[in-house]
């Protein structure tokens, strides 16, 4: 897998300071995507275990709130084996501290057979998952003033809740 980018002290895709990793590889292609770059798969460097290693050891800074991991396309099934061993990792190291995890599928397609990110390993990602921003960017549903979000369509899903649900309902998440 390769990253674009890694923002070291982002305030902007989640809750507090946070290492946000812009991975590379998307499918989704939404008209208006601020990181068009990231489409590509080859786009940036790898992510390898040295750079691993150093989000690890940055994130156990004490104002370090979590990680948060968007792109590109960090459900696209080239992208989740690796993104996988990284939050085991990630948790392993940093109990205290939370995951967001940014994509354009939605909550029901990744539930639905037919998505190519229902893979072997999606189930277990998401466990490590404390906050999901769904749904594709829609240039005609932007606005800036939402928090955390690009446009209307997109929700914050408090994924651990979602998942513990008794009625299967989608959570939102409420700071």
């Amino acid at each position: 897998m390769n990253y674009g980018e890694i923002k070291w002290n982002s305030v902007e895709n989640g809750t507090g300071t946070r290492v946000s990793i812009f991975v590379s590889g998307c499918r989704n292609h939404c008209p208006g995507c601020f990181n068009e770059p990231t489409w590509d798969f080859s786009y940036g460097k790898k992510f390898g275990l040295e750079v691993q290693n150093a989000v690890i050891e940055h994130c156990k800074e004490p104002y370090i709130h979590g990680i948060t991991i968007l792109g590109g396309e960090p459900l696209e099934p080239e992208n989740q084996k690796l993104i996988l061993t990284f939050l085991q990792a990630f948790a392993s190291a940093c109990p205290d501290k939370t995951v967001w995890l940014y994509t354009g599928f939605t909550w029901e397609e990744l539930k639905s057979p037919e998505c190519r990110a229902r893979t072997e390993w999606l189930p277990s990602l998401l466990c490590y998952v404390d906050v999901m921003v769904d749904g594709r960017f829609v240039q005609a549903q932007r606005d800036i003033t939402l928090r955390f979000r690009g446009s209307r369509n997109q929700r914050i899903i408090d994924v651990q809740k979602t998942i513990l649900s008794p009625t299967r309902e989608i959570v939102l998440w409420n700071e």
